[in-house]
């Protein structure tokens, strides 16, 4: 796709980090957009703001994990605009350690969120696309961490993971039918977000009940994930990759970090060695 003037895209977890930079790279390439997210206050605030700058956008608070939700976000969008052009399947979160110390709650909020999340936008949004008959692109957002082992955080390697093989899946079955529609997954590594504060956004069922305090090991490692955010890649140059290399190249994995190739290709050598 290469003129997107005029177009439409929706973007889940709009209101902060690779979300914010997709959206303002969107109105800047003269599209319709429409923001989702849980945390109203900072979606009203981004509305407002790209409003001011003169591009056409509307807010719907949205919670991924829920179906009802995402199929509200495609009737406003419908409504708004009258179709979708581009989908940013982006909200995602972090939660636990191993996947045994890793609660219930852990398990089902990360995957409601990571995973449920890109399955209800694409199941909900692939009919309206197909229908529409047109050029259309999906962009999910995964991780370094869905294409290299060893991640933290059990709950996350495992939705980034499956985030990836549901694209690459995705991508399979659009080639199959010779639908306009193309699909990537964005894998990248540190970003200077607020994934490392996604908590503030658990929903209050979902809480864990009675935490441990926070031994010295844990306060530690916090301290460091602070330090690497400070200096990780801007989102903004996240934003350009994805609409460079995924909806103008067309590529299936973007992955702005080409650094990480040797993590990917030690998996893989690893998975090659033991067949």
């Amino acid at each position: 796709m290469e003129n997107l003037k005029g177009k439409t895209a929706v973007i889940t977890g709009a209101a902060s980090g690779i979300g914010r930079s997709l959206a303002a790279k969107a109105c800047g390439e003269g599209m319709n957009v429409v923001l989702a997210d849980v945390e109203q206050a900072p979606l009203a605030q981004l509305q407002e703001e790209l409003a001011r700058s003169g591009a056409r956008a509307i807010s719907v608070l949205t919670d991924v994990a829920q179906p009802q939700a995402i199929e509200a976000l495609a009737r406003k969008t419908l409504e708004a605009f009258g179709g979708v052009d581009l989908l940013f399947n982006n909200a995602g979160v972090g939660a636990g350690s191993t996947i045994w110390e890793s609660t219930l709650n852990d398990w089902t909020w990360v995957m409601g969120v990571n995973l449920w999340g890109v399955i209800h936008g694409i199941r909900t949004f692939v009919p309206i696309m197909l229908e529409q008959n047109r050029p259309a692109h999906i962009v999910n957002t995964a991780s370094i961490a869905g294409l290299t082992r060893g991640h933290h955080s059990a709950s996350y390697a495992v939705t980034k993971h499956a985030v990836v093989a549901l694209t690459e899946q995705l991508a399979v079955e659009l080639e199959r039918i010779n639908a306009q529609i193309k699909a990537s997954v964005l894998c990248p590594s540190w970003v200077r977000t607020r994934i490392n504060e996604s908590g503030r956004n658990r929903p209050e069922s979902l809480r864990n009940q009675a935490e441990a305090p926070p031994t010295a090991e844990m306060l530690k490692r916090w301290e460091q994930l602070r330090d690497v955010m400070k200096n990780a890649t801007p989102p903004v140059a996240i934003a350009e990759a994805v609409f460079d290399e995924g909806i103008r190249q067309g590529r299936l994995y973007i992955i702005p970090h080409k650094e990480t190739a040797q993590y990917i290709r030690n998996r893989f050598d690893a998975i090659m060695k033991d067949i």
